[in-house]
């Protein structure tokens, strides 16, 4: 069952289906590739992200990028949300990454553009004020496998295949995930995974600990789901939201007069790199 909106985003945009929350304009004529589910009874405070977009492998193409950034602006302020699950409605897919055939119909400027966009929306996932869950029941490559290391914990079904493979695209991973991989593996590692663009089943990245579990898949194709639901479930009584926001606003209060955010302000306008001064 899901949570009503408040009246205001319920008279902003149509939403799709009593089922799921949508978050796209245009939501009458089209399923939204981005759903909520805020979830009841005894799993209340977990809300899921639900990825549908069957058709390009739930790819990060602009739409699926907009409705995502979407989702979590208005979850950031919900503060009956607890713990937050990213889960797949494509069976065998997590995140199949870059939507490469839209992306070669952009000019350069574009794609610079979009990949900025794409970091923002994984700072946007790691910087989410309640613990964040990716449930990867199947394929975790390139900007799939860097969403899922934005996230606070990772559940693998053993079948999972998942690396950073933009190496043998001719990329580099742009949305994190050279720095986010070394934080979670170590440099030396990081580098080998990234270097040669090997992609690791569920088993094997629980082993080198880019994972926290690995469970055997099982006929529907939800496994990690389940035991990502499980781990939600524990999770759930240990989280205080309300007091994380207050710490949250306790230390961007701190931040607000230093000079250090004003030159950072100042870079972007400017567009040069900023130089902090550690004030």
């Amino acid at each position: 069952m899901l949570r009503a909106l408040p009246r205001a985003l319920r008279l902003r945009r149509p939403w799709m289906s009593p089922g799921a929350r949508g978050c796209a304009a245009h939501a009458s004529t089209r399923t939204p590739e981005i759903q909520v589910q805020a979830l009841t009874g005894p799993n209340q405070g977990i809300t899921e992200i639900l990825m549908n977009r069957p058709h390009a492998r739930n790819a990060l193409g602009n739409v699926f990028v907009s409705e995502l950034l979407e989702a979590l602006a208005q979850l950031r302020e919900d503060q009956q949300v607890r713990v937050l699950l990213f889960r797949s409605a494509v069976k065998g897919v997590f995140c199949a990454g870059a939507d490469l055939k839209e992306r070669e119909r952009m000019s350069a400027a574009e794609v610079g553009t979009f990949v900025q966009r794409l970091r923002g929306l994984m700072s946007e996932i790691a910087a989410f004020p309640a613990p964040t869950i990716a449930a990867m029941d199947g394929f975790a490559l390139g900007g799939g496998l860097e969403l899922a290391l934005a996230c606070d914990l990772r559940i693998a079904a053993s079948s999972a295949v998942m690396g950073l493979i933009e190496t043998t695209r001719g990329l580099l991973p742009g949305a994190g995930g050279t720095q986010r991989l070394p934080r979670c593996l170590g440099v030396a590692l990081a580098k080998e995974l990234i270097f040669t663009g090997r992609r690791l089943n569920g088993v094997q990245a629980h082993e080198l600990g880019l994972v926290n579990h690995a469970v055997a898949q099982n006929e529907e194709g939800d496994a990690a789901y389940h035991r990502a639901l499980a781990l939600a479930q524990e999770i759930l009584p240990q989280v205080d939201i309300a007091s994380g926001m207050a710490i949250e606003h306790m230390c961007y209060a701190q931040n607000i007069p230093t000079q250090d955010r004003l030159e950072g302000m100042a870079a972007f306008r400017e567009k040069r790199p900023p130089k902090f001064v550690g004030k």
